[in-house]
């Protein structure tokens, strides 16, 4: 298997973009991208994308921007895996240049999802859980995060409020990202007083919904040659892992093992361990999801993600910096396209062009991208 690179990086503001398509909002992602890398022409592409049939009577996608994006004639596939369809979109890419079959190629996620209600959207995001023994007993997927919460502060003693700093950090760095959803910071009085959505849950304990596109082309690395202007960021290790569909169904509702075995596999083709990554973008669709993350990336013991965040352990220049350019609270979460914010943002932070965020001396980081509740998960580490 060849090394593999990222050449170029491209995305989209994460808005609600009533002017544009879900074509032109991947379009200009991908078109970014390509133009980043300095490349005209692609062997294939990659679009990761969760709801496009129900929320834009769209399916088919591979052709549907592989042509738009000129590059008609190109294998283009469209990848599904929920909320982590993003990441899945970048894994296959990497598996295509790393074998040797593609020199070029494209992984892209997207999401439009502010032309449909909110009802409506609710009830497609609901298609990430279990359709027999979750949906149709009425349960929401906040809702099962909810519950997943509530276990947790049962069983190890934080309190509502122990939650508050990772929303908190999330917020002050997407404030100083122009491609996030929400630029403002918020208080601790704030997060208090938010509007409860499923208790525990309230409003900024859970990521917002919107539209937006992110991309990356994939090289073999031994094709590059390094340049003062642009360090070569390598893929250094790639892991995925799946877990029941339905929370119940666990051992430990508590503990994601998908995401402890994914990182485990993405360590292990590294040749490193968690203390040796600089940045890490967590999937924090909820809270309670950065917390179970940082636990099962071996950063904090079970019963311990809290702390970190209490501490100041996950700002831009503390122990494992998390959320740097927003995470999925303050950037947005277009659930298709996250993964691929989430590469994006890595490359960034190790190109030294994150910003007021930039994390000092960063040379690794990792982006682990969650489906359904924990059920698909997906870690990628780069590094220069």
């Amino acid at each position: 298997m060849r090394e593999v690179a990222v050449l170029g990086i491209g995305q989209t503001k994460i808005d609600e973009h009533w002017d544009k398509s879900l074509r032109l909002l991947a379009g200009e992602a991908i078109l970014a991208a390509m133009q980043d890398a300095g490349v005209e022409r692609v062997d294939s592409i990659y679009v990761g994308n969760m709801m496009s049939g129900s929320a834009n009577f769209q399916q088919h996608l591979g052709a549907y921007i592989a042509d738009w994006v000129g590059s008609r004639f190109s294998e283009s596939l469209h990848i599904e895996a929920a909320c982590s369809s993003g990441a899945a979109s970048f894994r296959a890419a990497l598996m295509a240049v790393a074998s040797g079959e593609v020199e070029v190629a494209v992984a892209a996620g997207v999401e439009k999802m502010t032309d449909s209600p909110a009802g409506e959207i609710t009830a497609q995001l609901a298609t990430a859980a279990d359709a027999d023994w979750e949906v149709d007993q009425g349960i929401s997927f906040v809702a099962l995060n909810a519950l997943v919460m509530r276990r947790y502060m049962h069983e190890y003693g934080w309190q509502k409020d122990d939650f508050a700093s990772f929303s908190i950090n999330a917020h002050a760095n997407g404030a100083k990202n122009p491609y996030a959803r929400f630029q403002e910071p918020i208080s601790l009085k704030a997060y208090q007083r938010a509007p409860m959505v499923a208790d525990p849950i309230n409003v900024y304990d859970a990521s917002p919904m919107g539209d937006g596109a992110a991309a990356a082309v994939l090289v073999p690395a031994e094709a590059l040659q390094r340049s003062n202007a642009k360090p070569i960021i390598r893929v250094l290790g790639s892991g995925a892992a799946t877990d029941t569909i339905d929370v119940q169904s666990r051992r430990k509702p508590v503990w994601l093992t998908a995401a402890e075995l994914s990182v485990k596999q993405a360590y292990k083709q590294a040749g490193i361990g968690p203390e040796d990554i600089d940045l890490f973008e967590l999937h924090d669709a909820f809270t309670i999801m950065a917390t179970l993350s940082l636990e099962a990336a071996g950063f904090a013991q079970p019963g311990q993600g809290p702390r970190l965040a209490l501490d100041g352990e996950i700002t831009p220049s503390g122990r494992i910096p998390i959320a740097t350019r927003g995470g999925l609270k303050a950037r947005g979460h277009p659930v298709g396209a996250t993964g691929m914010y989430q590469i994006v943002e890595v490359v960034q932070q190790l190109r030294q062009e994150a910003g007021e965020t930039q994390v000092e001396n960063a040379r690794i980081g990792m982006a682990q991208n969650i489906g359904g509740s924990g059920s698909n998960i997906i870690t990628h580490i780069l590094g220069i």
